[in-house]
């Protein structure tokens, strides 16, 4: 056989043989995991691990809830601050007159709709991250007024909602363990735990 009559030439099929272990290299590096050995580790990788659960329980521990007040739940609030409760062998008790000092919105009582975009600003100015408790049937879903022209049901309508308390009013010990309940989502141990949205209330009516 000559030389003419070969179907490839030496160098197409050295070019063949590269452009099939690029392609057998590309289809593979989804799969393969890049492990570094334990013993070259990088101190900043492991501070970052470390520094995640330090994080996590400093924001626990520092709530700071804005002093604010909508309507009647805001006298059971006042109740929270007083020698029964005694809130302040928590450390829940750092109301605080600035949103741009406080990570924690409690939201008592109905929101109108002319109030609404208020306490909206109130949230965007709170340091990040932030959260929001909805305290009492108002707050929820509208509670006695739900249908009234001029009440939103519910303040998960406006801001993200991290943990409802119900009643009307609610108890003080209801926001007591409202707030125990946000400490175990900000370390990440609460059931059910999901990404905060304006999402459909399940207690609407």
């Amino acid at each position: 056989m000559e030389g003419n009559d070969e179907p490839y030439t030496m160098e197409q099929f050295i070019n063949a043989e590269q452009e099939m272990s690029m392609l057998t290299e590309q289809s593979l590096k989804p799969y393969r995991k890049e492990y570094a050995p334990a013993m070259f580790s990088r101190m900043s990788d492991i501070a970052k691990i470390k520094a995640k659960d330090i994080v996590k329980w400093g924001r626990s521990n520092s709530l700071w809830p804005l002093q604010f007040g909508l309507a009647c739940c805001a006298m059971e609030l006042m109740d929270f601050g007083a020698a029964r409760i005694d809130a302040e062998r928590r450390g829940y008790l750092l109301f605080r007159g600035t949103p741009r000092q406080c990570d924690v919105m409690i939201v008592a009582g109905w929101v109108t709709k002319s109030v609404a975009p208020r306490v909206k600003r109130l949230y965007e100015q709170m340091s990040k991250p932030n959260y929001v408790i909805a305290y009492g049937e108002c707050a929820t879903s509208g509670g006695p007024w739900w249908e009234s022209y001029n009440i939103i049901k519910g303040i998960d309508q406006v801001l993200p909602v991290d943990i409802y308390v119900a009643g009307c009013p609610p108890r003080p010990e209801n926001l007591f363990g409202a707030l125990m309940k946000l400490q175990e989502r900000i370390r990440g141990n609460f059931d059910g735990y999901t990404t905060r949205g304006l999402s459909e209330n399940l207690r609407r009516p």
